[in-house]
């Protein structure tokens, strides 16, 4: 049945969020997209005028589909070289999706993405529909084909398992700011002790190159590792600038809501590295080099103004 374009429209005004749905559950802007496109194509197939709630439709479609690209993913992701690791989206990212409430924030914070990757497909589904996008267990149970009784039991067990792994902490973007320009300012000193006074004394450190780009797969742990770790990463020289391809500079920036900084060379952002900040520090550093996990990040780059420029070169 071809489309008329009531249909279409219809669809598109549902992009946005069928995106960031997507995006949450699978952690991939490519794999994101690719979901959303599948559903289009299911319902450009359908008889639209005979599906009552529109939205509750494309959101069934959407979310099985992303159940079963996650079910494959775990099979992938045991062959994947090294560490893997989210795709982070900088600020300004429409994929991010909702951020007016604390909990829709946090649903896509980089920390809370990384516990998400401990969770069955069923229970990432259940928190992410129902912490980040309120849909009532009702309607969870009726996308995932169980009672509501089991969508409450699974997202309670969901939510214990994530706030199990992090302290609740909001920074707002001023503050995440000069985070990371306290982070840069240590990590490019030249000696540990400025890094170690930021880090908790359980710090881990931990990159994704995919098998691209020289990452470490075995986090660093403890904060006179990371801080060791980092002091080397940022010792300038003709071999790390070969390395890198060039002349990086560094900016402070926020990704997926927190402090993050972007490594850019040529205009071509070749690293983002999140920051997780607990009460007492830095709880966790997360290097994203992979460079099949950037390419979003540089188009946005190149779209956006970056103010006074860069932190630091290298």
């Amino acid at each position: 049945m071809a489309l008329i374009m009531s249909d279409v429209d219809r669809f598109e005004a549902a992009r946005p969020r069928l995106e960031a749905i997507a995006y949450r559950l699978l952690g991939s802007s490519s794999e994101a997209e690719d979901a959303v496109q599948e559903t289009y194509l299911r319902w450009q197939a359908a008889d639209a005028g005979r599906i009552e709630v529109p939205e509750a439709w494309l959101t069934k479609v959407l979310t099985n589909l992303c159940l079963n690209q996650l079910t494959s993913a775990r099979a992938r992701r045991e062959t994947y070289v090294g560490r893997w690791l989210p795709e982070p989206l900088l600020t300004g990212d429409p994929m991010l999706g909702p951020a007016d409430t604390a909990e829709q924030r946090e649903s896509v914070s980089y920390a809370v993405l990384v516990l998400l990757e401990r969770l069955s497909p069923n229970e990432r589904a259940v928190y992410v529909l129902r912490e980040a996008f309120d849909h009532p267990h009702r309607e969870i149970a009726e996308i995932l084909d169980i009672t509501e009784a089991s969508s409450q039991q699974t997202y309670h067990r969901a939510k214990k398992h994530v706030a199990d792994g992090r302290a609740r902490t909001e920074i707002d973007e001023a503050a995440a700011r000069r985070i990371v320009e306290e982070f840069l300012a240590a990590a490019t000193s030249g000696r540990t002790e400025p890094l170690i006074r930021l880090l908790t004394e359980d710090a881990v450190s931990v990159g994704d190159g995919g098998g691209k780009v020289p990452a470490r797969a075995k986090a660093f742990e403890g904060a006179l590792a990371v801080a060791t770790f980092l002091r080397g990463l940022f010792k300038p020289g003709k071999a790390k600038r070969n390395l890198l391809g060039g002349t990086a500079k560094f900016y402070a920036t926020t990704a997926n809501g927190g402090p993050a900084m972007v490594a850019v060379v040529d205009g071509r952002v070749i690293g983002i590295t999140c920051l997780e900040v607990g009460p007492e520090g830095i709880v966790a550093i997360r290097n994203q080099v992979n460079p099949d996990k950037l390419v979003r990040a540089t188009e946005l780059w190149a779209a956006t103004d970056h103010g006074a420029g860069p932190l630091h070169t290298l």
